[in-house]
């Protein structure tokens, strides 16, 4: 099931990072520890699995995905993040689907 997991958590990164996130894309202040990419993977991922809550979800995260992600937020910072990262969510959403139904056999 890891190596699964792995795999749902890692296949959309690089078509997100690449063709969805505009790139140079720099807000003022300090970076941020959970890259947008790495957060629409775990919004992905939470939804395809069917977590019941954020809370849940990100217990499942904080078991099984720590050595993917160097950096995991807490629950408040997690929702606040996925609020504001709604526009970019929807164009990653819009990009997967539409790769799929190209029948790519990878995103790309």
């Amino acid at each position: 099931m890891t190596t699964d997991l792995d795999t749902l958590l890692t296949a959309p990164y690089v078509p997100v990072d690449d063709h969805v996130i505009p790139s140079g894309r720099r807000r003022p202040g300090h970076p941020k520890k959970l890259a947008d990419a790495e957060l629409v993977c775990l919004a992905v991922a939470q939804v395809l699995l069917g977590a019941r809550s954020e809370h849940h979800w990100l217990r499942i995260c904080y078991a099984r995905l720590g050595r993917l992600f160097p950096y995991l937020p807490k629950q408040p910072g997690y929702h606040k993040r996925l609020k504001a990262a709604a526009p970019l969510l929807a164009a990653a959403m819009d990009y997967l689907a539409a790769s799929a139904r190209r029948g790519r056999t990878r995103c790309g």
